[in-house]
């Protein structure tokens, strides 16, 4: 029996985008036509719109679609824009059916972010962000990041305007934490 993917797409943005307050038309248009089951490993197809993150590599996951498209909705894409999309198979192909300019970063070291980008985006956790990523956001850029001590965490929009780099909290989000990135154990004294 074959899976209706196009269909699954429609009911994903219905029940799991759409009741979250992603108003905005073309990241949900956008989200319909990516075909997020190509993303995921062999064999793990029949997950790929299930309201759960699907581990795609060791360490690195695929976000829930509605924590995607939160994220994507914060972080305001525009046509046209350069975006960097960290460990984000998913962000990115929904980034670039928005038609942004979109350069992948999913190689072994996330943490060496190189140039200057407009729009940044991770899908995946970090206890903490790399100095590097933050240096990374042009004049007038944005970076959007969970980040997550503990339990729970939180997406965080990150902007570079002339007074400096601002962020503020988005939303309240539990997703795994990329490998590499956790916080690192020591003493106390």
């Amino acid at each position: 029996m074959s899976a209706d993917f196009a269909t699954e797409r429609t009911i994903m943005v219905d029940s799991q985008v759409r009741p979250q307050d992603v108003t905005d038309l073309s990241i949900q248009d956008a989200m319909r036509s990516v075909p997020r089951e190509t993303l995921v490993p062999a064999g793990k197809s029949w997950l790929a719109y299930a309201d759960a993150e699907v581990e795609y590599a060791p360490g690195r996951w695929m976000l829930r679609p509605r924590d995607v498209a939160k994220l994507l909705q914060g972080v305001r894409p525009k046509a046209g824009e350069r975006a960097l999309a960290i460990a984000a198979p998913y962000a990115a192909a929904v980034l670039e059916a928005m038609g942004l300019a979109v350069t992948r970063l999913d190689g072994a070291d996330l943490k060496s972010v190189e140039g200057q980008w407009p729009l940044i985006v991770c899908e995946g956790a970090v206890e903490e962000v790399p100095p590097k990523w933050l240096a990374a956001i042009a004049p007038g850029g944005r970076l959007v990041v969970i980040e997550r001590k503990g339990p729970t965490g939180a997406a965080v929009l990150h902007v570079r305007s002339e007074a400096g780099l601002g962020s503020r909290s988005l939303f309240d989000c539990v997703a795994p934490v990329l490998a590499g990135f956790e916080a690192r154990q020591g003493f106390v004294f």
